[in-house]
């Protein structure tokens, strides 16, 4: 992935900062600060983001820090003074405000095409809706994970009801503050209904506005604002959740007696901290990853009995072994006892469910990993992430063709996600281990135009094309890969990911074995 602004290229993949054509030599620690800051333009950035994603959060004196933002600005031709792409906010920290295009790096490009243009999506035989972020109307930018944090809840409420299609938080956060229209968005979601809404935090004060939305007869069907106090918000989010029920489905209403239920934390600090953490692990970087575990290792510490914090935490970590960032005999009593709480403290959690089956996955249970992710979709069966990774522990069982549709499925939830590079890596494998190689490249190739560093998507293309006899492109494909997952190697792949049957793994390795991998 390259970044392009102010005549300067920073390419994530080759770890290049160039001006013009020229390349500019920056240390690792400056490069990686700027990349942050570019990544998370649309933020502020406090100084302890930086210490957690950047230096992974040793300590780091003052000095220090401020000797790597003056690199980082004279690097790209600011300053302190002058402040044109990294501007200081005061007693907040660093935000990039130089306008930014993105780009595919070259290799990248040629692995994959141009993305073809996506036909609307139909509607399903469920009443479909997408919640949209809520819009900050605090006028601090650093309340944005709030507001986003209540759209968020209000999602995974309606999610557990089966009767509804509801569209994931990736998918329709990606509208945030794009002028989009209803019609637009409804059909590149394929959703009838859509909720909007704003959130106004004062102190210990919330404003909620809300409305729904019937695209098809253009007609606002409900609407109404909530003025309370900020420990009430867990009651007006239960309570939006099932006005939005009333108003489309009455009869269904009528039948079930709907109430949300739900464990809210003990605290509203450990709920601020695991919000903030989700906005960071939704981002699918390796820093960011780093920064969502230390905020959620604080909201445990708050609530050492908050599920969702437990389950998330859990998923992190086993997630950051399968991308290649962490290794897996380090972090897997980490993540299972962070699941195992998560379950103890709501086993009615879906995220304590997936956490957990994502946990037995690696640890080769693939019975009770099977168990666990079935339990997560009957708790939230609109759950992507959790039809994902299903998937994906259906395919390391050699259940190709039904893993191949949970990724299918997974991807019709959430048609706009950051995690569809992931989905599609998934619906790949799958296709690999049947055999269907082209398909599995062409899969592999769209994962990679959704995110170019994406190393399932790499890994799955440089096997397919090998056992395609497509010699040249598993070269190239293994250079990419090289550069996503520098740790790569026969022994990673035969150690690290949890296949069941060894003509499966065979299969894998021999893939990698033709195109040079050792």
């Amino acid at each position: 992935m390259q970044f392009l602004f102010a005549n300067h290229t920073l390419d994530i993949n080759r770890r290049e900062l160039c001006r013009g054509s020229e390349c500019i030599s920056v240390e690792p620690q400056v490069f990686d600060l700027l990349t942050y800051l570019v990544q998370n333009r649309d933020r502020v950035v406090s100084k302890d983001d930086l210490i957690a994603s950047v230096w992974a959060g040793r300590i780091v004196s003052d000095s220090t820090l401020a000797s790597r933002i003056n690199a980082a600005r004279k690097a790209v031709g600011d300053s302190g003074e002058n402040q044109t792409l990294i501007r200081t906010i005061a007693r907040k920290g660093l935000r990039f405000v130089g306008d930014v295009q993105t780009a595919h790096s070259a290799e990248a490009a040629a692995a994959g095409r141009a993305e073809p243009e996506r036909p609307p999506l139909p509607l399903p035989d469920r009443p479909a809706i997408a919640v949209l972020p809520f819009v900050n109307m605090s006028g601090d930018p650093e309340q944005e994970y709030f507001s986003d944090g209540i759209s968020e809840d209000i999602i995974t409420a309606l999610s557990k009801l089966r009767w509804f299609f509801v569209i994931a938080r990736n998918s329709s956060f990606i509208y945030k503050g794009k002028p989009v229209s209803m019609k637009q968005i409804a059909a590149e979601l394929g959703v009838g209904y859509v909720v909007e809404g704003s959130v106004r935090k004062a102190g210990d004060h919330v404003r909620i506005s809300v409305q729904l939305n019937d695209v098809g007869t253009g007609n606002h069907i409900w609407g109404e604002r909530y003025d309370r106090n900020l420990a009430d918000v867990f009651a007006v989010q239960d309570e939006i959740t099932e006005a939005i029920v009333a108003a489309i489905e009455p009869q269904l209403y009528a039948a079930e007696n709907f109430h949300a239920q739900r464990k809210p934390p003990d605290s509203m600090d450990a709920w601020d901290l695991v919000m903030r953490a989700l906005s960071h692990y939704w981002r699918v970087t390796r820093q960011d990853n780093v920064v969502a575990q230390a905020l959620l290792e604080k909201a445990i510490s708050i609530d050492p009995n908050y599920g969702q914090a437990l389950g998330l935490l859990a998923t992190s970590h086993t997630f950051g072994t399968h991308m290649g960032w962490a290794d897996m005999a380090t972090v897997a009593p980490i993540a299972e006892r962070a699941a195992q709480a998560a379950i103890l403290a709501d086993g009615e959690d879906a995220w304590a469910h997936h956490a957990l089956g994502y946990v037995y996955l690696f640890a080769r249970r693939f019975e009770d990993s099977l168990a666990e992710f079935e339990l997560a979709l009957r708790l939230n069966p609109n759950s992507a992430l959790a039809h994902g990774y299903h998937g994906v522990t259906l395919a390391y069982c050699g259940r190709w063709e039904e893993g191949y549709l949970a990724a299918r499925r997974a991807l019709r939830l959430s048609p706009r996600d950051p995690f569809s590079a992931t989905y599609l890596g998934v619906a790949a494998y799958n296709q690999f281990i049947g055999r269907n190689y082209d398909e599995a490249m062409q899969l592999s190739r769209e994962a990679i135009r959704e995110r170019a560093d994406f190393v399932g998507g790499h890994r799955v293309l440089t096997a397919a094309a090998s056992m395609a006899g497509q010699t040249d492109v598993a070269k190239v494909a293994l250079q990419e890969l090289r550069r996503a997952q520098p740790n790569i190697s026969l022994a990673w792949i035969a150690n690290q990911m949890p296949i069941q049957h060894d003509a499966d793994r065979e299969h894998y390795l021999e893939g990698f074995r033709r195109a040079g991998l050792t």
